[in-house]
């Protein structure tokens, strides 16, 4: 009787903050990733606005800037499987956790090509400069916040 009660519990606690069903992400899940790409789409415009490190569409050259605008399709494309329940916490644990792991290497690592500096100095204004760098730091937080409770739903499915 006691461990129905707890499965109970569970289920009605795990209904309560927003699972349906197996393979389904949660409210909290869904602000993340959209978090994430609100600050994505900030720090993009942010490369626009300080006219460096910026490339095709804005500019002829083919560079990292380039190769970043592919995560906009991948988080459509997530969306849409994720909300027909093709798609799930594995797919944004993959995409969130490569994310990460891209920001921290382009920005943050010993090889940076866009290291702190770049984003920061070319503003006349230094406080805008430190405004773009906390936009920097809030996406790569919120994208490794986003991969972590991503991986976390996707044990409680496996269990």
């Amino acid at each position: 009787m006691e461990r129905l009660r707890r499965s109970t519990d569970t289920e009605d606690h795990a209904s309560a903050a927003g699972h349906s069903g197996p393979g389904t992400l949660t409210p909290r899940a869904y602000l993340l990733f959209a978090i994430a790409t609100l600050l994505g789409l900030a720090h993009h415009l942010d490369h626009v606005i300080r006219g460096n490190h910026v490339g095709w569409p804005i500019t002829p050259d083919v560079n990292p800037f380039t190769y970043s605008l592919a995560i906009y399709p991948l988080v459509v494309l997530g969306f849409a499987l994720s909300l027909t329940g093709r798609a799930g916490a594995r797919y944004w644990t993959v995409v969130m956790t490569l994310g990460t792991g891209m920001l921290a290497f382009f920005h943050l690592s010993p090889w940076a090509v866009e290291p702190p500096v770049d984003v920061i100095l070319p503003y006349a204004n230094p406080l805008f400069g430190y405004v773009a760098f906390a936009v920097l730091l809030a996406l790569i937080g919120v994208v490794a916040a986003g991969a972590l409770y991503s991986f976390r739903l996707w044990g409680r499915q496996l269990a």
